[in-house]
């Protein structure tokens, strides 16, 4: 039987939530509820893929508050559960801290009261991390450069940003600059057939900031709009691979003592607290200016990216749901804690 929505004793029951015979179904029929947003349709994939057809928030919010009133228990209970949706210590004291203070004052009573007042803490955390990726047309060709730790789906972001950026006018190049891992090359390539977009590249063992460097000597040549150079995955905690990385960096400035214009550190949602750490080495060692959250639709809950904009308040420029093209989409944290809620 499909579980009712919580709601005052009050009122009346509300009907059973319909039981959709297939996501394709529930995502059509949600598209409405989303279309303020301007990517209606991304939002509500968000929605489907992340929540499983109901908001982990309002799950727990059921269960904690079984009764019609708020107790100590109840916060307490709810800390632990931001803790384990990998929310991160500093956002969960900082959300818990401004809920207890609204308990200690007497002004949350009803379960209703405490849910409104948790959508509006985590909403108030990611906030001031929205900011779309924007290309300015004075700008040519503007430098993306993707980093990111093995195995966060770096280059297929990057086949992924490049449609996004097609659809909205722009051209488009692709440096292959992962000159080490077996097929990298290969398959930035397929993805650059996919996206009729050219792609420069070198042998594989090529020094990567060499590949960087050509591609935007060649890209200036093309009066090329954007160019996306990718990067061999590595960990934060590798020393020289990060010195590596950085000199990709400056090879880039030799042409353009502006460029990369942006650099796209790609994350991992799945895998929670480390992403938080990665995120803060890459920042320290390059310089990061955007991130793109990947495979959030393989967690069951999107924690990570409230404890991401809390610790580093770095602007979140694209999320992803799935496999398809169209399941990354540009951040907007009203969207995203709307699907997050499972917003009707």
């Amino acid at each position: 039987m499909t579980p009712t929505r919580w709601t005052p004793p009050s009122g009346p029951p509300p009907p059973p939530l319909r039981p959709w015979r297939s996501r394709r179904m529930a995502e059509k029929h949600a598209t409405t509820a989303y279309s303020r947003f301007k990517n209606p349709g991304f939002v509500t994939r968000l929605r489907a893929r992340i929540n499983r057809g109901d908001s982990w928030l309002t799950y727990d919010l059921r269960n904690l508050l079984p009764g019609d009133r708020v107790d100590q228990d109840a916060i307490d209970e709810l800390e632990t559960q931001l803790l384990l949706a990998d929310i991160g210590v500093d956002a969960t004291q900082q959300v818990i801290g401004r809920l207890q203070t609204l308990f200690d004052g007497g002004k949350l009573y009803k379960p209703v009261e405490l849910g409104r007042a948790l959508r509006e803490h985590l909403g108030s955390i990611l906030a001031p991390c929205d900011g779309p990726l924007e290309i300015p047309d004075d700008v040519r060709p503007f430098v993306i450069l993707m980093v990111g730790v093995n195995g966060v789906g770096k280059t297929t972001t990057i086949g992924k940003v490049a449609a996004h950026l097609k659809n909205q006018g722009k051209s488009v190049m692709l440096a292959a600059g992962d000159t080490f891992r077996a097929a990298a090359v290969e398959q930035l390539q397929e993805w650059g057939r996919r996206n009729s977009v050219p792609v420069i590249a070198q042998p594989t063992g090529s020094d990567p900031a060499s590949v960087g460097y050509d591609a935007l000597a060649a890209a200036r040549a093309r009066n090329t709009d954007v160019l996306i150079v990718d990067t061999a995955g590595r960990l934060h905690t590798q020393g020289h691979l990060m010195d590596e990385l950085k000199k990709v960096r400056r090879v880039l400035g030799k042409q353009d003592d502006t460029a990369p214009h942006e650099v796209l550190l790609v994350v991992d949602a799945t895998t929670g607290g480390n992403a938080l750490q990665q995120a803060q080495q890459f920042h320290e060692a390059v310089g990061v200016t955007g991130l793109a959250v990947t495979k959030l639709d393989g967690t069951a809950r999107g924690g990570v990216v409230f404890a991401i904009a809390q610790k580093l308040k770095l602007p979140i420029r694209f999320i992803g749901v799935g496999e398809g093209v169209d399941d990354l989409g540009p951040f907007d944290s009203e969207a995203f804690m709307s699907a997050l809620y499972g917003d009707k």
